[in-house]
């Protein structure tokens, strides 16, 4: 019988693979046959992504499946949230790919709260505030290049703008939707009113489209260029989205982390809480798999872990970083949400310099650094757990930790030592297998998301770590 594969283009912060995917025995069987770097540059005083070369890199890494002889039935695209880019009448890009790193937001807050209050817009989208979301971003454009809003015809997110330049079709997915903080959790759709009480032009808006949903066939200059065609298919397009549906488990509510530049840690829900409460401790209720929300937190992450290996150690791999971490007995802590980290211009210098304004020791070595941030990061996953099982009013036994943040063996273990909970960590691909769920969902090979994460969960192996509170030191 023929083997039929389905693959997932995965594409973070820091870089982007391909992922083939195929059934056999009744097991998902995972094959990275590409993978290329990806990061931020500077240009014109700004952080902006380079669009076309992650879009050649799209296309050579779909190259690979002709060699390999492994043509996919369909494929999906997934990146990070919030960014986007403005296409005029002609589908041309207008003005640079901005990142959400970049500054440029600054301000911007006050800018939408004059038109709505930060409460109402709490009430009306569940949507935690970040500096960086979408609806603060196009306040910038507003401000800073008017003319942009102007000529523009349409607004795709980063991931719908790579499936148009496969396919030619415009439409905005769902879960990548949410983080604009424009949507409505009630409607599942834009926020009409808000958008036009913000001034922003309605036609920028596409429609909308739950993951799952068949997109069409590549174009015919795509399908020459990479030498086949296939099904493009939704799948969760936010990274965050399709790694929460990998999640190996059979409860209907648990805590889990997905671990990567950013910690997201939360919970699901069948509704949306836009409850004051919620809103004070900063939760958002962003859009997932099935109409389900994404009930949780974003913490700074292994971001701030990259950044001081990069400064201070660029010749020691994460193991061993994690190994004279785990030696070092600095007591030391620091506030990893704090804006201050998440783009200075030096991350260790930051982080001294914020133990020496605590009048905390300072960390010199890298491990010394290191274990300041471990420390730290599982410190304040413990603390946002509690905060969850008091909005929520129900206690979680376990935390599931997917993504590449799962093979940080050190931190597993501090996590369930600060949370007093037991730590099951996998699998490192969660997002792949997100994107790859959706899509084999969609073709019938599996019935629902249910048994996509019970075949999963059958399918890679996990770690378990156990806790007890007050074992940290």
């Amino acid at each position: 019988m023929e083997t039929t594969y389905y693959l997932a283009v995965d594409i973070g912060a820091s870089s982007g693979r391909h992922m083939l995917s195929h059934l056999e025995d009744g097991k998902l069987v995972l094959e990275e046959i590409y993978r290329f770097p990806n990061g931020m540059t500077e240009k014109n005083g700004h952080k902006v992504w380079d669009v076309e070369r992650l879009f050649a890199e799209i296309l050579n890494g779909m190259k690979q499946c002709v060699r390999l002889g492994k043509i996919p039935h369909s494929m999906g695209i997934d990146t990070w949230a919030v960014d986007y880019v403005l296409l005029d009448g002609q589908g041309r890009r207008i003005g640079d790919a901005a990142a959400y790193r970049d500054g440029r937001t600054q301000g911007m807050d006050e800018k939408v709260y004059a038109h709505i209050t930060e409460e109402e817009l709490y009430r009306r989208t569940g949507i935690q505030k970040q500096i960086f979301n979408t609806i603060y971003q196009l306040a910038a454009v507003k401000e800073q290049h008017p003319k942009w809003l102007e000529q523009a015809d349409c607004l795709l997110m980063m991931p719908d703008y790579f499936h148009f330049l496969l396919t030619g079709k415009k439409v905005q997915e769902y879960t990548n939707a949410t983080t604009t903080q424009l949507v409505s959790p009630v409607t599942k759709d834009w926020d009409e009113q808000l958008i036009r009480q913000l001034g922003y032009p309605r036609r920028l808006f596409q429609e909308i489209r739950m993951p799952g949903y068949e997109l069409g066939s590549l174009r015919g200059e795509i399908q020459k260029e990479v030498g086949f065609s296939c099904k493009v298919i939704l799948p969760p397009t936010h990274d965050t989205a399709s790694a929460v549906a990998a999640v190996p488990t059979q409860e209907e509510e648990t805590l889990y982390i997905s671990s990567g530049t950013w910690s997201l840690m939360g919970t699901e829900r069948m509704t949306a809480d836009c409850s004051s409460a919620a809103r004070e401790h900063n939760m958002t209720n962003e859009g997932g798999y099935d109409c389900r929300f994404r009930y949780l937190k974003n913490i700074m992450g292994l971001w701030m872990i990259q950044s001081v290996r990069k400064e201070s150690a660029p010749e020691l791999g994460f193991g061993e970083i994690c190994a004279r971490a785990a030696k070092e007995t600095i007591a030391s802590r620091i506030d990893v949400n704090d804006a201050r980290f998440l783009a200075p211009k030096n991350m260790t210098e930051e982080v001294r310099r914020a133990c020496r304004e605590a009048g905390e020791q300072v960390p010199q070595t890298i491990g010394e650094l290191a274990a300041v941030i471990y420390h730290s990061l599982a410190q304040c996953y413990a603390g946002t757990a509690e905060e969850i099982e008091a909005l929520m009013g129900k206690q979680y036994p376990e935390i599931h930790i997917v993504g590449g943040g799962a093979n940080a063996q050190y931190l597993n273990r501090l996590t369930a030592e600060y949370t007093g909970k037991t730590v099951e960590a996998g699998p490192t691909e969660a997002t792949a297998l997100g994107n790859l769920a959706a899509q084999m969902i969609a073709a019938g090979e599996f019935e629902d998301l249910r048994a996509a994460r019970a075949c999963i969960a059958d399918s890679f192996a996990m770690e378990k770590f156990e806790g007890e509170k007050g074992e940290t030191r």
